[in-house]
């Protein structure tokens, strides 16, 4: 079993499509997938449940069983004591979600706080709260038969998702071809080596019994290049150059190696800008790939379900394959 976090610090490239897409096609391969939404905009969830489920899962209150990743960290949030379980949630064969909600972000100021104290060591506390999600995690995928976990967070450096990522065996980067992706990147690589090497380096070795805590390997898988828009099959000339250019950036700053910028040994894939499936997905709460007549998919809308469905295949297959994963069918 593999935790993979889909992260960039630079927002609207399409990372939660990505995941929403990924879990579906590898589910579909016959591979057990757990998707976690540790981004407090909950987009990953919208996708997933329609707005009456959502609104009757957020509406919970005390006296039920946790519905989200927020109810349970709630005891956490509020001092009130540790986690709460939280059962996954089926929603297709193979595959099943952790529901995240907008009260997530509240968690973001106890787990800055609490840093400190984690790295002093020897502080219970503190540990209880920076490996909450973790545990929270791990306890659910023991309950389902998940082979990876692909877990979707927010767009930022904060302590949230710091705490999110210790959880992360790897980490695939969603990305844009243009300046502010590139951007992005300079800032996550060094952010993430500073994490890694404060866990392992500093808190790790002082972790408390007791409690369990993450490895936090972040090892930094690859890059998804998301929606450029396409011209004969080919991107137009305005991403060109920030395409060229990206994998010199990730190897100088996110694999801190030296720069080879005709090394596209990194890039796991490329997937295209299905901008007239978009909308279709969403009010069907569906991937592209599984769209048909009856969700407006008519006419020649069916030839780019057919074209999603075989890139995004590819893709599921090249990201499995660098996780050691071979599916079965």
């Amino acid at each position: 079993m593999t935790t993979v976090a889909l992260f960039n610090n630079k927002g609207e490239v399409g990372k939660t499509t990505l995941a929403f897409h990924l879990a579906h096609m590898m589910s579909r391969l016959g591979i057990g997938v757990l998707a976690v939404d540790l981004d407090p905009q909950a987009n990953l969830t919208a996708h997933f449940l329609d707005e009456q489920i959502l609104e009757d899962l957020w509406a919970q209150g005390e006296g039920h069983e946790p519905a989200t990743v927020s109810d349970a960290v709630a005891p956490i949030v509020e001092g009130l004591g540790d986690i709460a379980s939280l059962s996954p949630r089926p929603v297709a064969e193979n595959l099943w979600l952790l529901p995240g909600d907008l009260g997530l972000g509240l968690f973001e100021e106890r787990l800055a706080q609490e840093w400190p104290g984690t790295l002093a060591g020897n502080n219970k506390a503190a540990f209880r709260a920076t490996t909450a999600l973790h545990r929270v995690v791990t306890a659910a995928r023991q309950q389902v038969n998940c082979e990876v976990v692909l877990i979707d967070v927010g767009p930022n450096l904060g302590a949230l998702n710091r705490s999110a990522l210790l959880t992360a065996d790897h980490v695939v980067v969603p990305l844009g071809a243009d300046l502010f992706s590139v951007q992005g990147l300079r800032n996550l690589g060094p952010t993430l080596r500073r994490w890694r090497s404060e866990w392992q380096g500093t808190a790790l070795p002082r972790a408390p019994q007791g409690i369990e805590s993450p490895t936090a390997s972040m090892n930094p898988l690859g890059y998804v290049v998301m929606q450029p828009s396409m011209r004969l099959d080919r991107p137009v000339r305005a991403y060109q150059l920030w395409l060229t250019r990206i994998p010199g950036v990730y190897s100088d700053a996110v694999l801190d190696q030296d720069s080879d910028t005709r090394d596209m040994s990194h890039e796991i894939g490329t997937v295209r800008n299905f901008r007239s499936l978009m909308p279709l997905s969403h009010d069907a709460r569906k991937p592209m790939f599984d769209l048909r007549a009856a969700d407006g998919a008519i006419g020649s809308t069916q030839r780019y379900v057919q074209v999603c469905f075989s890139e995004f295949r590819t893709l599921a297959r090249d990201l499995l394959g660098r996780l050691g994963i071979e599916p079965p069918d």
